[in-house]
């Protein structure tokens, strides 16, 4: 795919539900290795329309495409499969389990007698945390580490499933400055790798020290799309 050609787009997405019209003709693009920053107050359909892009939603009308294609995602599952990573304010992990178990939930390595390989595992999970400057002992249980730390293996689970799109909704909501640090760190290594990352987030201060491009909505429709560093 041509290194300006869009890796996500959403065509003209309408979205009702009773009584709402939550997305009402809503075009957006994400380009490959863009921050791209999605704004808007609660109820201006940000939520919405993640969730019609990764297949929690299907839109009424309009579409979604993929690396060029169009795409109807049954469930997010079938997204991440495809190569969009999405990470929520809420932690959707297993506080019981290991960092390491927690990273490959669902693709744990196995050996050839087809049980997990714990120590191959561990091994890769220690890998992709130091690749992304991301401070965590793979086999401690994800309940022992703080809540910022919790946040990163969620990061890191993200990143790690070769994504070509990840979506970040508020990821910063949990973090201390120096977490935050690392997170941008994670950032320009995703964007020098040439993934597109959606970034949702209220702290105008940190669009503007990582996005590119901004989309505003409001009541559900685009109020605005442009160059963050054209915006005061």
């Amino acid at each position: 795919m041509e290194r300006h050609s869009p890796t996500l787009e959403v065509r003209r997405v309408t979205k009702r539900f009773p009584g709402v019209l939550a997305l009402d003709g809503v075009t957006f693009e994400l380009r490959p290795g863009e921050v791209h920053a999605l704004v808007g107050e609660n109820g201006a359909g940000k939520t919405t329309l993640i969730k019609v892009i990764t297949g929690v939603y299907r839109p009424d009308e309009g579409q979604v495409l993929f690396n060029g294609e169009e795409v109807s995602f049954a469930d997010p599952r079938e997204s991440q499969a495809a190569g969009i990573s999405t990470i929520y304010q809420e932690i959707n992990l297993i506080p019981l389990l290991s960092v390491a178990q927690n990273v490959f939930l669902g693709r744990e390595p196995r050996n050839s007698l087809g049980l997990i390989d714990k120590a191959s595992m561990n091994r890769a999970a220690a890998e992709i945390l130091e690749r992304y400057g991301i401070q965590a002992d793979v086999t401690a249980p994800l309940r022992s580490l703080g809540l910022g730390v919790q946040q990163m293996v969620a990061i890191a689970r993200a990143v790690s499933v070769d994504a070509r799109a990840v979506i970040m909704d508020e990821p910063t909501s949990s973090l201390e400055a120096r977490e935050v640090e690392t997170l941008f760190g994670v950032i320009g290594q995703l964007r020098e790798e040439g993934v597109g990352v959606i970034y949702v987030s209220h702290r105008l201060e940190e669009l503007y020290e990582i996005c590119d491009r901004v989309t505003v909505l409001r009541d559900g429709r685009v109020a605005h799309t442009g160059e963050l560093a054209d915006l005061s």
